[in-house]
């Protein structure tokens, strides 16, 4: 079988980083989005409120009117005079763009905001960033790790379709010792219910057999999870530690920061 070849020839894995203050400084500059007539769904995302595809979903769902009625088509393109609103509230284009990276912790939603109360990652930035910033992808509620906040909502699409391949690295701690067999059989790719699972490496995390280093770049549901589940293993801990070019380095657990502008120029010529 016909493996990915692996972009990375170095492991992210090592000790935790430092706890450290939350960093400010750094704020890459970017223009503002353009405020002539724009689709839709492309405004709605400018609007920092979530990425475009998802803002399609909601123009479909009827959660948008413009200028006081219900508009479903994703495609109608917005004025400058028009009047836009999400569940009722108006809203504005971002004229600031913003990239926080956050160490996500455990029994944490990923997600602007929940219905059940439970903290989100949103409440973890507070009123810290003024803007109306959005996650990019999710991580479930056990798992910890690496997560983008943005209001560009173009480059949460990018790095969210599927074609693109965004990297990721996880490290797993099973409930028991991995055999050399199962990894083997992670290496060379998985038959799951919803299809063929390859990952692009999978080995013992400094020579510990119930901690996996695994490379990834799908984007399906609890995949991870869901491979080690499939060979009869529990997956106690995951740790998302890569995640695009981007690492865990000077951010405990439950901290962020913004990216730089360096970084954030990585980011719109990943390919």
């Amino acid at each position: 079988m016909k493996k990915r070849p692996s972009k990375h020839s170095n492991s992210p894995f090592g000790k935790p980083a430092p706890r450290i203050a939350r960093r400010t400084e750094d704020k890459p500059k970017s223009p503002p989005p353009s405020g002539g007539p724009m689709r839709l769904n492309k405004y709605i995302a400018h609007c920092g409120i979530c990425a475009r595809r998802q803002a399609a979903e909601h123009v479909k769902n009827g959660q948008v009117a413009v200028n006081g009625k219900v508009e479903t088509n994703p495609g109608y393109v917005v004025q400058e005079s028009d009047e836009v609103t999400f569940k009722g509230k108006p809203v504005k284009l971002e004229t600031k763009k913003v990239y926080i990276l956050l160490n996500k912790p455990k029994n944490v939603i990923t997600t602007s905001k929940d219905d059940k109360g439970r903290k989100t990652v949103l409440d973890i930035v507070g009123k810290d960033i003024p803007e109306r910033i959005f996650p990019v992808g999710r991580l479930d509620r056990n798992t910890t790790g690496l997560l983008l906040l943005t209001n560009d909502g173009d480059l949460a699409k990018k790095l969210s379709h599927p074609s693109y391949g965004v990297t990721k690295f996880y490290h797993v701690k099973l409930d028991k010792k991995l055999s050399p067999k199962h990894l083997e059989e992670i290496r060379k790719g998985l038959k799951l219910e919803d299809g063929l699972v390859e990952v692009d490496g999978a080995d013992y995390v400094q020579g510990k057999k119930d901690e996996i280093g695994v490379e990834i770049h799908l984007g399906r549901n609890r995949i991870v999870r869901r491979i080690f589940e499939h060979l009869g293993y529990h997956v106690e801990r995951l740790d998302r530690t890569y995640y695009a070019g981007l690492t865990k380095k000077d951010i405990g657990r439950g901290y962020f920061r913004h990216l730089s502008e360096r970084e954030v120029i990585m980011l719109k010529h990943f390919k």
